[in-house]
C-alpha cells in the first residue's frame, strides 16, 4: 500500500489552531455556553469556506477533502486540549472544556483527544494529500472509518449514561455532523473501487486448494481470534455483573477500571461483545473457506476500531484522572498490558496479512484452465 503524500496546505491551515485556540481562550463573551456553541459554529462555517476557496476543484473531484481538511482542524484543537488538560501547556482549551465539553476533561476524554490529534490528523493530511494527487486512499479511509466511528459509539453513549451526564453543555448537539459524516463517507469509501489485484486466476485457483494446515499463518491468526473472542465474550460478562467468581477476581484485580462510574468503559465492552464478537467469528469463517472477498476491507475497518478502543481503553485504566481505586494495581500492570496489547495487535496483523496475499479472499476469477488433458 502506497502512503500518499501529506497536504501541505491543510497542515498549515489546521496549524492555525494554536493562535486561534489562545485569542479565544481570553474572550469574555466565550465564558457562557452559548457563546462558546455560536463561536464554533462560526469558525466551522468561516474554516470551511476557507477551504473551498483554497481548494475547490480538489472538493469538486472527491467532496471528502473539505471533511480531511476540516476534521484535521478540529484535530490540532483535540491535540492542545489532551496537553492542556495533561499540563503540558496553559491558556489554550480551557474555555472550551469548562462551557463546552467538560467531559474532555475525563481520562477517556483525554486520550480520545490523543488518537484523534496524532493518529486521526496523520490519516487527514495523507488522505487529503491522495485527493490532491489524484491517487488512491481507500484503504487509509477505511482504517480511519472504523477508528472514528468506534470513537463515537463509545463516547456519545458514555456521556449520557456515565456521571457526567447532568454536565452536557449546548455544545454536545455539535456532535450531530459527527454522526451523520461517517455515515455519508462509509458510503463513498466502499464506493470507490478496489486497487486491482496482481493476483492471477491460477495463483488464486493455487491458493485456494491449499488446507488449513498449509497455511500456518491462517492457521495462528484462526488461535488467536478464538481467544480474542473468549476474551471480548469474558470482558462484556463482566461490566454485566457476571456472579462468577472469576468475573469479580478480573474486574477487582486486574481491570477496576470496568467499574468507573464514567460508563465509558462499560460501553466499550459492550460495543466489544456486540459488534466485535460477531466479527471475530465471521473472520474464522472466512479464513478457513475461500472466496470471502468481504474481509480484506473489513478487517481494516475493525483494526482501526480496536486500535482506537484499546488505546483509549489502556491509557485511561492507567491515567491519573482515573480515580486511584479504579486504575490498575500495579502488581497486574504486566498481565493487563500483555493482554491488552495483544488484542490491539491481533486485527492489525490479521488486516496485514489479508492486504500482503489476498489471493485466498478473492472469488475466482474467469481465465483459462491451469491443465489441459492432450486429446487423442
Amino acid at each position: 500500500m502506497d502512503i500518499p503524500p501529506l497536504a501541505g496546505k491543510v497542515a498549515v491551515l489546521s496549524l492555525g489552531a494554536l493562535p486561534l485556540s489562545y485569542a479565544l481562550n481570553h474572550v469574555s463573551a466565550l465564558s457562557y455556553p452559548l457563546g462558546v456553541v455560536w463561536m464554533s459554529a462560526l469558525i466551522l462555517g468561516l474554516l470551511f469556506l476557507a477551504i473551498y476557496s483554497l481548494s475547490r476543484s480538489d472538493i469538486y473531484y472527491d467532496p471528502l477533502f473539505a471533511v480531511f481538511a476540516v476534521f484535521s482542524f478540529t484535530s490540532v484543537v483535540d491535540l492542545l486540549i489532551a496537553l492542556e488538560e495533561d499540563g503540558y501547556m496553559e491558556s489554550f482549551m480551557a474555555f472550551y472544556t469548562k462551557e463546552g465539553e467538560p467531559y474532555l476533561r475525563t481520562a477517556h476524554g483525554v486520550f480520545i483527544c490523543y488518537w484523534d490529534g496524532t493518529v486521526h490528523y496523520l490519516l487527514y493530511l495523507a488522505m487529503a494529500g491522495a485527493i490532491r494527487k489524484r491517487k488512491r486512499y481507500r484503504n487509509l479511509a477505511l482504517y480511519w472509518l472504523g477508528s472514528f466511528v468506534m470513537s463515537i459509539l463509545v463516547f456519545l453513549p458514555g456521556n449520557i449514561l456515565g456521571k457526567y451526564n447532568s454536565e452536557i453543555r449546548p455544545s454536545f448537539f455539535l456532535t450531530i455532523p459527527y454522526l451523520l459524516v461517517p455515515c455519508w463517507a462509509g458510503l463513498r469509501v466502499f464506493n470507490q473501487t478496489q486497487a486491482p489485484s496482481c493476483c492471477t486466476p491460477n495463483m488464486v485457483e493455487e491458493e485456494q486448494r491449499k488446507g488449513l494446515l498449509r497455511r500456518p499463518v491462517d492457521l495462528a491468526l484462526i488461535i488467536y481470534l478464538i481467544f480474542a473472542a473468549f476474551f471480548t465474550l469474558f470482558r462484556g460478562l463482566v461490566v454485566l455483573d457476571c456472579p462468577m467468581d472469576a468475573c469479580f477476581v478480573y474486574i477487582y484485580q486486574y481491570e477496576p477500571y470496568l467499574r468507573d462510574p464514567v460508563a465509558y468503559p462499560k460501553v466499550q465492552m459492550l460495543v466489544n461483545m456486540f459488534y466485535v464478537l460477531p466479527f471475530y467469528g465471521l473472520a474464522i469463517y472466512a479464513l478457513i473457506f475461500p472466496g470471502c472477498s468481504w474481509l480484506p476491507d473489513w478487517t481494516l475497518v475493525f483494526a482501526g476500531a480496536i486500535g482506537q478502543a484499546q488505546f483509549s481503553h489502556m491509557g485511561a485504566s492507567m491515567h491519573l484522572r482515573t480515580p486511584f481505586t479504579y486504575r490498575v494495581p500495579e502488581d497486574a500492570w504486566a498481565s493487563f498490558f500483555v493482554c491488552n496489547l495483544l488484542y490491539a495487535l491481533g486485527p492489525h496483523l490479521l488486516a496485514y496479512r489479508c492486504l500482503w496475499s489476498p489471493a485466498f479472499f478473492l472469488r475466482p476469477l474467469p481465465g483459462p484452465p491451469a491443465h489441459h488433458e492432450k486429446q487423442h
